[in-house]
């Protein structure tokens, strides 16, 4: 699929299936109160540790509830190349640091019971914890981390677990640190298969002139940035960031949104650089391409993992990114709910290697 390509033909009968399913269990509500529990204060390791502890205990906690074992993954690493947390706008090489020392922890879960084709590799679904400094972090990140806890309860209520973890990174901010180690540790044990990542995904903004576009994007990326353009340059829809590896996530994640309620615009975009150590090198080539990298699963894509990043595009949409202003007030609970919805989907369906999520019957729904 080329990048923007909109194919213009309907959701697949066990996708749409499934999402309405899902769709009448789920609940706005209950997202618009994890992202104001979260997003009441800055969270970090390092400049909020008991901010960072009280959210970790709240994910850990609804998780259990859902019905999820989970585990907590602590880390220490060293002289580890990453970025400054401090609060700003857009990323620049004056952010780049090299750690000396950081410790902290991720919190990864699987379903109680045995998972419905639990033989095969799992798909990840995951969302950083943390904030920078000084700022709520209401879309960037509690949104994400919402809408995780209610995958959780919409797949921990199916009869058959899924083959899905879930994973709460811990130190994005400071360069994806937590999922770096994860990926790599999941990659040793072979656990994963392909990675969901949900970043900043609860902004949207319908007005004509919300939503930018990156400086050279256009000229990397021509469908998308027309695509966008002829819509207005309306900040209304998620976009899907994919490689070829991807390919059947992206396909199902828009099948999967246009059958929410409500239905979610879409913007595929692959990246054209291959997983493995030397597609993060192509980005020193290509400098637009390297805002398509810029959350945890990038890591799963340097590890040679399938992933796709589903995000409303933060500084490109939301006024209020990285700054006090991002409170639960800039993100949506009903949109938020059909995106957490089209990802339960997808994490339930893809698998990774295929085009479409192999099968399209109604075997491969976890009744």
């Amino acid at each position: 699929m080329e990048p923007g390509h909109e194919v213009r033909d309907g959701p697949l009968p066990d996708v749409a299936q499934l999402v309405g399913e899902l769709t009448r269990r789920a609940d706005p509500r209950r997202l618009r109160r994890d992202v104001e529990f979260l997003a009441d204060r800055p969270r970090g390791r390092i400049h909020a540790p008991e901010a960072m502890v009280r959210a970790e205990t709240h994910v850990a906690r609804e998780l259990a509830a859902a019905g999820w074992r989970t585990e907590r993954h602590p880390f220490d690493v060293r002289w580890r190349p990453g970025c400054t947390d401090r609060p700003g706008g857009r990323p620049s090489p004056a952010r780049f640091r090299l750690h000396r020392r950081l410790t902290g922890a991720n919190l990864l879960a699987t379903p109680e019971g045995p998972a419905a084709g639990e033989d095969r590799p799992h798909v990840l679904v995951g969302a950083h914890l943390d904030t920078v400094r000084g700022s709520p972090g209401a879309d960037d990140n509690a949104s994400g981390v919402a809408a995780l806890l209610e995958i959780a309860r919409l797949l921990g209520g199916l009869p058959r677990p899924p083959a899905v973890t879930l994973a709460c990174f811990d130190m994005e901010e400071l360069g994806c640190v937590g999922s770096r180690v994860e990926a790599r540790e999941l990659r040793r044990a072979r656990r994963v298969g392909g990675m969901i990542c949900l970043e900043s995904v609860g902004c949207f903004a319908t007005g004509p002139g919300t939503q930018a576009l990156p400086p050279g994007f256009g000229a990397v990326f021509p469908r998308v940035a027309a695509s966008v353009r002829e819509s207005g340059l309306r900040g209304d829809f998620t976009l899907v960031v994919h490689r070829r590896s991807s390919d059947g996530a992206a396909d199902l994640w828009r099948r999967a949104a246009g059958a929410t309620t409500p239905a979610l615009p879409v913007v595929t975009l692959r990246d054209p650089r291959p997983d493995g150590p030397l597609g993060a090198l192509a980005g020193l080539v290509l400098p637009p391409v390297n805002h398509l990298g810029r959350s945890d699963h990038a890591a799963f894509w340097n590890a040679r993992i399938p992933a796709v990043m589903l995000t409303g595009t933060a500084n490109f949409r939301n006024p209020h990114y990285h700054r006090p202003t991002d409170t639960p007030d800039s993100v949506d609970p009903l949109r938020l709910t059909a995106v957490a919805v089209a990802t339960a989907v997808t994490a339930v369906c893809w698998r990774p290697g295929t085009r479409l999520g192999g099968g399209n019957g109604t075997a491969d729904l976890p009744w």
